[in-house]
């Protein structure tokens, strides 16, 4: 929720020094403007922070593209839920964060030059991450899927998509000491599942060949965790089916397009061990986006070659878009709130 009220139609580059903010605001389905409004001020135990970006997800496409159950225009920023940022004042009782710290923020307003959160929904940034995007919340949310499937050392691990949050997946999975076949339509995916130290990739395709070779590539045994990564039906089935017999699908797409239909008969005969691994307690965001902030830091996990595409706050609805196409080449896009930012 944002108290910060609009003003006026954005035009400005920057923010007003009166108080005055830039932030997106969504008018209706594939409608975005810039607009000037109000900075909030930070209530008890409560931090504004001055962006530095905020990444783009793929969950904001829904209501970019329009349902009937989302109501527009939405709130100044909204949707914005990946920033990072510096301390820009802190609220009576806020005594954890100082001004000028960097930090990482639990809120759905980061598309916008400040907002505000609770202090215990943020984190704070260790020095090593100085100068660099941390979009702290896919990285938290990458570390705690990783913690969920349990992935462990000579383990046959199927990560199926390889995106940003699947590039990531693989990247823990060989930390792990994995075996891991990638699994991706995108041959440029699979380029970068083999930066990321993938054993195997395979092209989707043809169903009952990726299975067929998966069948090939383990003697028949299939894999002891797959984690599906898409948010898509085919991608769900197909994870299914490359499950051995006792082991663990790990659900990590965001299926919040429309209904899904599962083949229990399968699941129930193999014995696999389902999880969804999405999370909606922040307490536990919060620890994956630590463990984030410490991985990057100690060297355990790099996202910096997956930040593909970078744009200014003005160009968020190209950003959506792409987001949405997926041409070749892309997997993350960047929202940079400084002055020139995003290419």
């Amino acid at each position: 929720m944002t108290r910060a009220a609009v003003i006026a139609d954005g035009g400005s580059s920057r923010a007003v020094s009166s108080g005055v903010m830039r932030a997106a605001v969504l008018r209706a389905p594939g409608m975005i403007e810039t607009r000037r409004v109000n900075l909030a001020e930070p209530g008890p135990a409560e931090v504004r922070v001055r962006l530095e970006g905020c990444g783009v997800c793929a969950s904001n496409l829904p209501p970019w593209e329009g349902r009937e159950w989302f109501k527009y225009p939405m709130a100044p920023g909204q949707l914005g839920h990946e920033g990072w940022a510096g301390i820009d004042a802190v609220g009576a009782g806020a005594s954890k964060f100082a001004v000028g710290q960097r930090v990482g923020f639990l809120s759905n307003n980061a598309y916008a030059e400040y907002d505000v959160a609770r202090q215990d929904q943020v984190i704070a940034l260790p020095e090593e991450l100085n100068g660099q995007p941390f979009p702290a919340e896919p990285l938290g949310c990458a570390i705690n899927i990783f913690r969920r499937s349990e992935i462990r050392a000579g383990q046959t691990v199927a990560i199926v998509g390889v995106g940003f949050l699947g590039a990531l997946l693989i990247q823990l999975a060989k930390s792990a000491k994995a075996r891991v076949i990638a699994i991706s339509r995108r041959s440029f995916s699979l380029d970068v599942a083999r930066e990321c130290g993938a054993d195997e990739m395979i092209a989707i395709d043809d169903h009952a060949q990726i299975i067929e070779r998966v069948g090939r590539l383990t003697d028949g045994r299939l894999c002891d965790v797959v984690i599906e990564a898409v948010g898509k039906q085919g991608a769900l089935d197909l994870s299914a089916e490359l499950t051995r017999e006792r082991g663990r699908l790990v659900i990590a797409g965001y299926h919040q397009d429309g209904l899904r239909q599962c083949n229990v008969q399968l699941w129930n005969w193999r014995g696999i061990d389902v999880i969804n691994a999405h999370e909606r307690d922040p307490q536990i965001y919060l620890r994956g986006m630590r463990e984030a902030a410490e991985a990057v830091a100690g060297g355990h996990l790099d996202p910096r070659p997956l930040y593909t595409h970078t744009f200014s706050l003005d160009r968020l609805g190209e950003a959506l878009e792409m987001t949405k196409q997926r041409p070749d080449g892309f997997l993350k896009g960047l929202i940079l709130m400084k002055e020139g930012a995003g290419a």
